[in-house]
């Protein structure tokens, strides 16, 4: 039977609504092996090397925006923040006109850390990478993801991923490739 105001049918919704959370599992698993088996040397986990991440591309940002644009709880982002900046790689601060907020940056030891695992970044150990080639082969082109970066627009709104697209855009005008590996220009 097929809803009135929709033009799907509520079984059709379900195998959607499935097959997302399955391939999306699936997916993560893969993506979550390959990333911390990237960061392992440096001794921190995705939430840290992520946090490292937004602190680097949004400079002073504060724990409420590290939570919404790393997709973690404001006190997840706080206490991985937290761990940073014990290890001298961010340092909190208030603002002025803003109280309610704590902030944080990157240090330049956290810069360092930051640019070191950009260069250590090795495509040959990334499965979702290599599982991607076949559609670079066939199609010239790494899958854009369109489709999914639509639903989370829809999910998350438009600023999430504008700056998600923006960190992007920050790789490719700081970093360059020499003798096959990601470099600081």
């Amino acid at each position: 039977m097929i809803d009135q105001k929709n033009e799907y049918s509520i079984k059709e919704a379900f195998i959607f609504s499935q097959r997302m959370a399955l391939l999306s599992k699936a997916l993560w698993k893969s993506v979550e092996k390959d990333w911390q088996h990237w960061i392992k040397p440096f001794d921190l986990n995705i939430n840290e090397h992520h946090i490292l991440w937004i602190a680097h591309h949004l400079k002073g940002v504060s724990i409420s925006e590290i939570a919404k644009y790393g997709v973690m709880h404001v006190s997840t982002a706080f206490n991985f923040s937290k761990k940073l900046e014990e290890r001298g790689l961010l340092v909190f601060s208030k603002k002025e006109d803003d109280k309610r907020n704590t902030y944080v940056e990157i240090t330049p030891k956290g810069e360092e850390t930051f640019i070191q695992i950009m260069e250590t970044f090795d495509p040959n150990t990334n499965a979702v990478f290599k599982g991607a080639l076949a559609i670079h082969d066939f199609y010239g082109k790494f899958p854009d993801a369109m489709e999914i970066i639509t639903i989370l627009r829809q999910i998350y709104g438009k600023d999430f991923i504008d700056t998600f697209e923006k960190s992007f855009e920050h790789i490719d005008q700081e970093f360059t490739e020499i003798e096959n590996k990601v470099a600081k220009k």
